[in-house]
């Protein structure tokens, strides 16, 4: 019955939680998605100058939907944190090169490359990595700009129920923000978090787990892999 099929929680914005269980569902695996975002994205501006910019650096996929809404420039260079926003910046029209699937690869990544300077770092209002600093320090001029917001959401009835229950929850968590909103949860549910980073994990840890694992790279087939372990795990019931 699907009252006894594992719960897969999903707390990312519902577009791109409805993506990820549809390619799971392409694996055959078995689950009850339950949707419930922990924040929304809200454009806000506003748009910096970036007259002598020869760069930006986008450090999600959400920046680059929000420098686009904004009217922001595409004929400049982008670098971005991994494939999935490199894709976002390449679909608005930018160069963008992969920085290796992480902030700290991408920082690396760009000390290496060396790029001519100033550059921009377009993020949220909820910022990690003090990625504008550090290149600064490292002799690559940067500076940040702030063009968006994550308000937190709560959780809905459904998502809350399952968290209550007795059936296995599955929930994949992308982003230190969204850790940081989880983290906030009581589960009495067994729950198994796959994990897109250690940050992700530092975020976590006030949050009762009975399982996690971290995602061999930092991006979304990793985390299909890690979920679809505790997915078949769940249903086995060996978690």
């Amino acid at each position: 019955m699907s009252e006894a099929l594992p719960v897969l929680l999903l707390t990312r914005p519902r577009a791109a939680s409805e993506r990820f269980a549809a390619r799971l569902r392409q694996d055959g695996l078995q689950f009850r998605a339950v949707i419930s975002p922990l924040f929304t994205v809200e454009v806000t501006g506003p748009l910096p100058d970036v007259t002598q910019a020869q760069g930006l650096i986008f450090t999600s996929a959400n920046g680059v939907m929000a420098w686009e809404a904004l009217g922001g420039r595409t004929d400049l260079p982008a670098l971005a944190v991994g494939p999935a926003t490199a894709r976002a910046a390449q679909a608005a029209g930018m160069q963008a090169q992969d920085g290796g699937g992480s902030a700290e690869d991408l920082i690396r990544f760009i000390i290496a490359q060396r790029p001519p300077g100033p550059l921009v770092h377009l993020h949220g209002a909820h910022v990690r990595g003090n990625i504008a600093k550090r290149l600064s320090a490292a002799g690559i001029p940067c500076r940040g700009a702030a063009i968006y917001d994550q308000p937190p959401c709560p959780l809905n009835a459904e998502a809350r129920a399952a968290l209550d229950g007795q059936v296995p929850v599955v929930a994949p968590v992308f982003s230190p923000r969204t850790g940081e909103l989880l983290a906030k949860e009581c589960a009495k549910a067994p729950l198994l978090v796959a994990a897109m980073s250690q940050a992700v994990v530092n975020a976590l840890m006030p949050l009762h787990k009975r399982n996690l694992k971290v995602a061999e790279r930092p991006e979304s087939e990793a985390m299909r892999e890690v979920v679809s372990d505790f997915l078949n795990r769940a249903l086995a019931g060996d978690y």
